[in-house]
């Protein structure tokens, strides 16, 4: 009999519930996000705040994300869109379904400098086979929005759920 692995939404709640009231536990977790999701982690964001169906996370400029213009990069940009709308939409979906970006638009509105944040709230997807796009609104230090995303998630079943 096939053994059903946990699905990546309940780890990622159970990971942050765990850790995030615990000294250095937001560190942890945001290194265990990076484990989960290396091309993700080389970003260096850092989840703020974490609940089904919601995330805040922040990108703070440095080098390594910058343009030739010292600002944030759009690729980087897009990148937060999509683990902000991801980590949304994960903690929110059934444990029976799983889900994956499909399309991802970014409308970058002025330069991003300094400390952004990104913010996405979503209903629970249903589980069953649909596509749900989530937007993502990345705003600098003085609130000015420099970035809107959206990200369009193709959500299906587990094959492995119920195994």
């Amino acid at each position: 009999m096939a053994r059903s692995l946990e699905s990546p939404g309940r780890v990622i709640r159970n990971a942050w519930e765990r850790l995030s009231p615990l000294p250095g536990g937001r560190w942890l977790f945001n290194r265990l996000i990076g484990r989960m999701v290396p091309y993700t982690g080389s970003l260096g964001a850092s989840v703020e705040e974490l609940r089904p169906g919601f995330a805040r996370i922040t990108l703070t400029q440095r080098r390594a994300v910058e343009n030739h213009l010292r600002s944030v990069h759009a690729v980087a940009l897009a990148n937060l869109v999509e683990m902000t709308t991801g980590l949304a939409m994960l903690t929110a979906l059934p444990d029976s379904a799983r889900g994956i970006a499909v399309r991802l638009s970014v409308d970058y509105l002025r330069k991003a400098r300094g400390r952004l944040t990104a913010e996405c709230a979503c209903e629970a997807p249903s589980g069953r086979e649909e596509e749900v796009t989530l937007r993502a609104d990345i705003k600098d230090e003085s609130g000015e929005v420099v970035a809107r995303g959206e990200a369009r998630w193709l959500i299906r079943p587990r094959a492995d759920a119920g195994a």
